[in-house]
């Protein structure tokens, strides 16, 4: 038996070793630098891009043979991202020296060899090499004047289109209060006008500014010459990032790799998700994990208290807990559908109905939104934190509370100063499994507010600073994103793998926290071991 046991265990850390091990070797190598390609068909036709994978397959006389994907990229010429190689296919290959990586707003990504580059209306450079260190001297003003557009666009025009929206709502709310053509109402109307004249001239000043920003960029471009000799012009505003992959020393290499973590970090997603970075869903994914914790932790507390010190054992108690185990074993979309039928079209719509009357038909409670994401996953992990609770407080040795109430303490005096306290580091046990179990739940998501993409976050630095009616985007539904959704499957799919890391290191950095906050209770409360 002991074999047998070890055994099973072995076989468990394997499974669980190799999962990791997957994960982490495909999730950190995807934003690696890869060397560019250039590849002669014997039927004439030239390729140029970066190897995504190999894989070996047999030919229809049964002969082994390998073929590679390369990501050609140069979408709006070729209208394809991948082209699959097969080795008996090629004539020739060689890797270009200076085969420039060029990753843009939009498009993808595009493969060539860099032929002149324009700044200010005037041929600046007209050699690869000369090209490439104007590029390095040029990009970075270009790119902070699209940053100063997009700050423009975002917050400036944000900010005037708030101010209407707020006075358009002002003219609503009269209306709804003192009716139609009422003093109240004519004065709002009014106040409405005045802000529309206000707002004119700041929409006017702030669109001028962007025109001449989007004006200066338009003067810097690049021509690039593709592996089959069309020549593109490309745009300088539009590129965040060029190398020269061959030419890459290893410290190069390293520098695009770390500015590429640095943008999958920090920036919001671009190209339908397959680009770019992913700060909306860890942001998202951290403010639901958390407010989820604050909901469930104490009424998963109270239920456990009652149950354990107040309920007398019977019947009724007996079929409330085993009401509770089964209730962990409910699929988690039927929680999803409650969320929505119960939080978002009845309580939400009901809050809709009292507070923001002025904003229907379209609504701000009545939809999905974290805060009710964060509710039903509450629901869904309330079992775990009941069960975990009644185990330590069950743990909490009797003689205690039969010391508290000889020394004079009541019920809840004894519960509050004695049982409690000795009892947290469990009830952090129970909060940690409800972390880890609700922060990688994606299916009630789909129906509660997590969405493919989501520009404005939760929090933000604008009065009210909260917007819980918000939907946001979760990484775990990014994931199902870019595995099935996405419209560029091959460049999505590397993508899958890393951002599966980051959920695991996510869910990671919030139960170490959680598990150090427990070893605090334990260290200053003296208690059973639970």
């Amino acid at each position: 038996m002991i074999w047998l046991t070890g055994g099973g265990l072995v076989v468990a850390i394997c499974m669980i070793v190799g999962l990791l091990a997957l994960i982490v070797a495909q999730g950190a190598g995807t934003l690696w630098p890869k060397p560019v390609l250039q590849v002669r068909l014997k039927s004439g036709a030239v390729l140029m891009g970066e190897v995504a994978r190999t894989e070996a397959f047999r030919e229809a006389d049964g002969r082994e043979a390998r073929r590679r994907l390369v990501r050609t990229g140069n979408y709006e010429l070729t209208s394809e991202h991948f082209t699959w190689v097969n080795d008996a296919d090629v004539a020739e290959e060689s890797r270009p020296e200076w085969a420039l990586v060029v990753e843009r707003l939009a498009w993808g990504r595009f493969y060539g060899v860099p032929k002149s580059l324009t700044a200010e209306g005037t041929v600046v450079a007209a050699s690869p090499g000369a090209v490439w260190k104007a590029f390095q001297e040029i990009h970075a003003s270009v790119t902070d004047r699209r940053h100063r557009r997009e700050r423009l666009e975002t917050e400036g025009i944000g900010a005037v289109n708030k101010r209407i929206e707020d006075a358009r709502l002002a003219v609503r709310k009269a209306e709804l209060k003192n009716g139609p053509g009422s003093p109240g109402h004519a004065a709002a109307v009014a106040y409405a006008a005045e802000i529309q004249a206000e707002t004119k001239a700041e929409f006017d000043r702030l669109r001028a500014e962007i025109a001449a920003l989007n004006a200066h960029n338009a003067k810097f471009s690049m021509k690039v010459v593709t592996a089959d000799g069309r020549e593109t012009e490309l745009a300088l505003a539009d590129i965040v990032r060029a190398y020269p992959a061959n030419r890459l020393s290893p410290g190069g290499r390293w520098g695009v790799y770390g500015s590429r973590w640095r943008e999958f970090l920090l920036d919001a997603p671009r190209e339908a998700n397959s680009e770019g970075g992913v700060f909306p869903a860890i942001f998202g994914t951290v403010i639901m994990t958390l407010i989820m914790s604050l909901a469930v932790v104490p009424f998963g507390v109270m239920a456990a208290l009652y149950l354990r010190e107040y309920a007398k054992a019977g019947p009724v108690v007996s079929a409330v807990r085993i009401s509770i185990n089964n209730l962990a074993g409910v699929p988690s979309i039927v929680f999803g559908v409650f969320g929505l039928g119960f939080f978002c079209y009845v309580v939400g719509a009901s809050i809709d109905d009292l507070f923001f009357a002025a904003k229907l038909p379209n609504p701000t409670y009545g939809k999905g939104g974290v805060l009710w994401a964060a509710l039903t996953l509450a629901l869904m992990t309330l079992p775990v934190v009941i069960v975990a609770t009644e185990e330590a407080l069950a743990a909490v040795p009797g003689s205690m509370r039969e010391g508290s109430f000889a020394c004079g303490a009541g019920k809840w005096q004894t519960i509050r100063r004695i049982v409690l306290p000795r009892a947290l580091p469990g009830i952090m046990t129970g909060m940690i499994l409800a972390m880890a179990r609700g922060a990688g739940e994606v299916a009630p998501l789909m129906l509660v507010g997590a969405v493919k993409l989501a520009p404005e976050l939760p929090v933000e630095g604008v009065f009210p600073f909260i917007h819980a009616e918000r939907s946001f985007m979760h990484l775990g539904f990014h994931i199902y994103d870019l595995g099935f959704q996405s419209q560029n499957s091959e460049a999505a799919k590397p993508m899958v793998f890393t951002t599966t890391l980051l959920l695991i290191f996510v869910i990671f950095i919030l139960n170490v926290l959680a598990v150090q906050l427990r070893t605090r209770l334990r260290r200053r409360f003296v208690s059973a071991v639970f």
